[in-house]
Parts: C-alpha cells; structure tokens; sequence
C-alpha cells in the first residue's frame, strides 16, 4: 500500500478517535454512563460495531469497552517519515477503528447534537427502510451504491454524475463536503429529488456519517444473509461478494477521507477520486484496483462500475428523458406538473390485452386524440392507454400480471409520475419532461422497450393505444371494466385444493440460503410481491429463475398443509437444512423467512392467540419486541415456530394459519394495518360469521392494549372468540 496514503489514513484514524473520545465524554457528562444509546428504530445496535465484533451496544458506558478493547488495539502508532514497511495491514486496521469511532460520534450526536437529522440530512436507515430496499439488492434492481464524499467543481457536474449514477439503477449515498458545499447540496440547488425514493440518499455533511452507508451494508449481511455478529470475516466477504459498492472521493481528500475509504476497503469496496491522489492498483482485498485517481468527471461513473466490477445491462429508449428504476421514487408536485391524467380528475384507465398474432403490429404507437401541448401548464386530461400483446407463449391469466408492471415501468420515465392501477390510475408529466419534449407517444415508446425487454420470452409483438378524447376513454372504460370483473372472478375462484402444482420462489437465496417460499393460491409470497400466477408467469419467462413448478404429490397432513413432494423440493433446495415446511401453521413446521416480509404474526401465548406487526409500525409491540428486533430472530431463513413474515395479503386468504383457526387468532394489530386491510378483512370475518365491523373492534391495537396482559384484558372484556379456543400449543 502507498506509504503516503497508509500515512494519512492512519493519522486521520488518530483525529477521529480523538474526536470520538471528546463526544463520548460530552456525552457521558450529559446523559450518564447508563443513558441507551441506539440508531432510531434499528434492531441491530451499532452495526459495523456489532457485525464485526458482536458487541451489542446499548448504553453509553458500552462504548467504553468498545474504546479500550476493540479501537485502541487496532490503532497502529503514526507512520515514520523515515522508516518504510508494508502498510496494507496497519492501515486497513485503522480504517476499522476509524468506523468504529464515527459510529460513536455519530450515535453520540442524537443524544447531545448537532442531531444527523437536520434539512436533508437524513442519518441512519430505520429497519423500515432496510427492507424495503434490501429486497432490490437481492432482486438485481439495485446493483449497489455509490457512497460518494465531497462535492464536484459544479452543480452541473454534480447533476450528470448523481443522474448516470441513477440511470445505471444504483443507490447515491452522500456524505462530507469540500470546499464549504457537498455534493447533496449541490442536487438540493438543482431542484433535484432527494431521498431514498429517488436514490438519492443524503446522509450528513460530516465524513463520519459514511458510516450509515457501511452500516446499511452490514445490516443487509445481518438481516438477509445469515451472517452472524461478530463473524467479521463472513460480513466482509459477503459484502464484497454481494453489496456491489464503491466510494467516490470528489475534491480534496482530507486525513479522515483516506482513514474512512481504508475502513470501506476491508469491506471491498474500492475509491475512485477525481483529484491527483497515489493509487493503490494491485488487486487484493478489492476484486480489482484500490484507489483509482485522477478520473475526469464526465468518465468516473463508468471507471468506477468497471473497477467495482458491476455488469448492468441498460435498456434503450427512444424519449427525450432518461429512465431507469431509481426514477421511480420520484414526485412530481402541482407546481412542477404540466399535465396530469385520472386521480378522479378526469376519467382515466390502463388496460392490457392478449390479442392474436395478425392482430398486433409490434412496435406500433398510435395517440388519437390531442397531445399535451394541447393543455395550459397545471391542466387535465382523459386518458386510455391500451397495450396490446400477442405472443405464442402468451396466455390470458398472464393479462393481469403484465398489466401491473406498467405502474413501474412508466414511472422509470424521469418526469412521468403514475400511481394506482386499472381505471384507478392517477398520471403526471412534469414541465421540466414537457419541456424536453415529452409526449404521449414516448410513453408508448416507454412501455414497448421494457415490456420487450423483461418478459420477451412470452411476448412476441407489441402495440400500444392512446385516446385523449374523452368521449372515446369513457366507452373505452367499460369495456375494461367487464374485463376486470372477470379477471377478479377467476382470481378469486382459485383454491389450493384445485391446483396439483405450487411454485417455489429463492430469490432470496442470496441473503437467506436456507430460505424459499413454496406459493400457492391461497398463500403469496412473504414479500407480497409475488402471486402463484406471478411465478407461472416468471417461470414461463425464465424456465430456469427462481420460480420453479412444484408438484404436491400425496398430502402427508391436510389440516397443516404439508405433501411428500414439496418437502422433499424444500429439504433438497434448503441444502439439507429444512425437513420440511407446513403451508397453514405457524407451530408446526412453519414456513421460513428470509427478511423482506411485510408483516410478522408472533404467538401471545397468555392469550391464546396472537399478534401481526406490520413493517412500518415503529413502536414496541405486546410480545415485548419491536418489529425491527423481530425480524433479527424471524429472517435469515430461520424456521421458528411460533413466529411467521408473512404478507399483508395473506391475512385475509382462508388458509392464513389454517391449522391453528385462522383470523380467529389474531388478537392485536396496529391500527394502521387494521386499516390497510379493513375492508377486505370484515368480508372474511363475516364469511366465518364472527360479525365482521364487530369482531375488528374485538382486536386490541396499540390504542387499547400495548403489552400482552394488557391484551387479554382487552380481550377477555369484549369477548373476543379466541377465549373460547383450545391452546396454540
């Protein structure tokens, strides 16, 4: 390693300790040595100190010990001017000391301040967040991140890297600042969308606070990998093999700069600067090159993916905006639209049909009616838009699951915003998109490029309709209102008995290995992204993906949902790890869970029946655990009985834990999941003739009850029917 960089990452290492000791101290002062100390609503202490070491910090005087045992013993002595040995290893140890220690500045700073939530600084990722983007990294929709620190020369420059960067579909993680501005700043006074809906993730003008985008990458290795605390060397191997990352230094590059990317170098990922810096070229620790130097800004986003090794793969479009999926978060708001379509504005629908192969021109775009140029900035108007597909693959079933991903794909457009679905749907184009030249025909374009590009083993030909009049969208409409009655009709219908074949999903295999979801009917995916018709569709897509057909064979328990030949697909796919895998309970033989669930049932066994968290409820539930604390014992493909991840959806299927009674179990929901499934939950209750209205108001909530005495109190007084259950166990 170059003397001159293990010289300055060790002496910036020296500086940020110092400055942790001080803030430790402050804080200390302050609060006392037993004030908790913890990342808002993270159920992983202070990862990077956790994962590498699995010291779980949870009071102030822990930091302490994290001090004296762990910091100082890594801290090499400052580099000799005149001596020179190989410093790889000191300075990589310096840079794991220097991680620790901005994980104690910046824990310290939500007790004493400056608090890292501030403006558009958003500091740590809840566990929230962690799951509901850890499932991009899994599926290839988010390749990795960038973790840039710094600012570049101008806010143009910062504009077209922080754009490349999303078209190529991966996360900005932006931290410290050069020159008196940063790089996020630089967006902020484009206008550019900041967050993690966008991609953009500002989280601190300070360098200390890159330890959020390296702590994101441990608690990934924690919550969906299997990896256990404290076995550093699987973290750091998993995250080079797995979290697809690099930093990106822009301007002057301090001591504690070459301290922090010596921490991220243990984890794999290389630094690639603009400015003159020694480079570090052999291969090592990183899959290829260290520290790359002096790259021109208009070629460093394409240096870096080569260097970190990343292969994407982008679609071509012909629109006047770009596009990629890390568009998707973004909003478009009445002052910044142009034109917008449906939201009970206008009459509005989206509608994709199979028709023959004669029928359907691929490729053909055809808008009947005015464009948007036709409308004042800020104005409406109707809208039908019909894909037409035609493929010899293609069946009817699978009408409804492409029609889904139109929601997607149009929001990949930057400047094109669509919410909802079927006549539902709620459409935006922004000024800034009408501007550039943006038309109804690039949506077309658009929805023709991707359709082909994802699912062109099952589509043949493509064709897409616009209509703008409004007396043609309302005809329109009901014709697809018919349609979409039936598709409902044959949804519904569909049992678990009926069927002879379930299909397997290991998408998350990658993070859980021990992990899969056997699907059926009755019971989607854990993520709730993915139905049994779902996974017929992907398998006719990619015979050989992640969804395979599984046939049930001879039913070994009925009232548990177990076959022969599903156990034996779960035990071979496991590696041996799990025997086998019940469909409806949640005691025996339960299915496993990989992390990205929605929601977690867990027994409340003085009640007899249980609870169901969903993901975005932050606070503490009855069993004594908040969710994030839940999903550590639940995911990483752990069979637990007792506990299930489950979707949102599965709650009201007729075999959500079928074997231990059903919804009549559930005892305790947060009242914002209550409301979420509300309408579709009184339909089931009513079908169990339990009273529907009546027997949701029988369920506690964090309103009525927030422990488990609490709840069966609550309970026990309006006479819920779990009373007069046998016990679970």
């Amino acid at each position: 390693m170059s003397k001159i960089i293990a010289s300055a990452a060790i002496r910036g290492a020296h500086k940020l300790v110092e400055q942790a000791e001080d803030y430790l101290c402050r804080a200390i002062k302050e609060k006392g040595r037993d004030c908790p100390v913890a990342f808002p609503n993270t159920g992983y202490y202070m990862p990077i100190i956790y994962s590498m070491t699995g010291r779980a910090v949870e009071k102030l005087s822990d930091f302490e010990g994290v001090m004296a045992e762990e910091i100082k013993p890594l801290l090499p002595e400052l580099v000799d001017d005149h001596l020179w040995i190989p410093y790889l290893g000191p300075a990589l140890d310096a840079g794991m000391a220097t991680l620790f220690a901005e994980e104690i500045i910046e824990a310290c700073k939500y007790l004493i301040g400056p608090n890292p939530v501030d403006g558009i600084w958003l500091g740590a990722a809840d566990d929230v967040i962690l799951r509901e983007r850890g499932i991009q990294f899994v599926d290839g929709t988010a390749p990795g991140f960038a973790a840039i620190a710094g600012a570049a020369p101008s806010v143009e420059i910062a504009v077209d890297i922080a754009r490349k960067l999303q078209e190529r579909c991966l996360y900005v993680f932006m931290s410290a600042h050069h020159n008196g501005t940063s790089f996020a700043e630089q967006l902020a006074e484009a206008g550019v969308q900041l967050g993690w809906e966008t991609r953009l993730v500002p989280f601190g003008r300070e360098i200390t606070s890159a330890i959020y985008a390296l702590g994101f990458a441990s608690r990934a290795a924690l919550s969906f990998g299997g990896v256990q605390s404290g076995d550093f060397r699987r973290n750091l191997l998993y995250n080079k093999n797995r979290i697809f990352a690099f930093v990106m230094a822009l301007g002057t590059v301090t001591d504690e700069w070459y301290a922090t990317a010596a921490g991220a170098i243990n984890y794999g990922f290389p630094t690639i600067a603009d400015s003159d810096i020694p480079e570090i070229l052999p291969t090592g620790v990183c899959t290829y090159e260290h520290v790359v130097s002096n790259i021109p800004h208009d070629q460093i986003v394409e240096k870096a993916i080569e260097i970190r090794g990343l292969k994407i793969k982008v679609a071509k479009v012909d629109i006047p905006v770009p596009h990629s999926p890390a568009f998707e978060g973004e909003r478009i708001r009445k002052e910044d639209m142009h034109c917008e379509f449906g939201g009970q504005r206008t009459p509005a629908f989206e509608w994709l049909r199979m028709a023959e192969l004669t029928e359907v021109e691929d490729g053909k775009i055809e808008v009947n009616g005015a464009d948007i140029d036709s409308v004042k900035e800020g104005g409406k108007m109707p809208l039908a838009l019909i894909v037409e597909v035609a493929g010899r693959k293609m069946q009817p079933d699978f009408e409804p699951v492409l029609e889904r991903q139109i929601h997607s794909f149009m929001n990949e457009a930057q400047g094109l915003w669509h919410m909802g679905q079927r006549d539902n749907n709620w459409i935006r184009i922004s000024k800034t998109a009408a501007k550039a030249g943006f038309k109804l025909e690039h949506i077309g374009k658009l929805l023709h490029a991707l359709f082909h590009d994802q699912y062109s083993n099952i589509l043949d030909k493509l064709q897409v309709k616009i209509y703008s009049d409004e007396k043609q969208v309302l005809k329109l409409r009901e014709m697809a209102q018919k349609v979409y009655q039936q598709r409902d009709e044959r949804i519904a219908g569909m049992a678990d008995e009926d069927i002879d074949t379930f299909y397997s999903c290991t998408l998350c295999q990658s993070f859980a290995p021990n992990h899969l979801c056997v699907i059926s009917p009755e019971r989607p995916g854990l993520c709730g992204a993915y139905s049994w018709l779902d996974c017929r569709a992907a398998y006719e897509i990619n015979p050989a993906g992640a969804n395979q057909p599984i046939q049930k064979g001879n039913c070994v328990e009925a009232t548990i949902g177990q076959w022969d030949k599903i156990n034996a697909f779960v035990l071979k796919t496991s590696g041996g790890n799990i025997q086998r895998m019940s469909q409806y309970s949640m005691i025996n033989d339960p299915m496993t869970s990989c992390g990205c669930f929605e929601c977690i049932a867990a027994v409340l066994p003085s009640t007899g029946g249980i609870m169901i968290v969903n993901r975005e409820f932050p606070d503490m539930t009855p069993c004594g655990m908040k969710f994030s604390t839940l999903a550590g014992t639940v995911g990483g493909g752990n069979q637990t009985p007792g506990f299930i991840g489950h979707s949102k959806h599965y709650i009201n299927s007729k075999k959500f834990i079928a074997a231990e009674g059903g919804i009549k179990r559930i005892v305790w929901m947060p009242t914002m999941l209550k409301e979420e499934i509300k309408d579709t939950f009184i339909k089931r209750a009513d079908e169990m003739q339990l009273g529907g209205q009546q027997f949701l108001d029988k369920i506690a909530d964090e309103t009525s009850a927030t422990t488990e005495e609490q709840v069966l109190e609550f309970i026990t007084k309006n006479g819920h029917p779990v009373t007069e259950l046998e016990p679970m166990f």
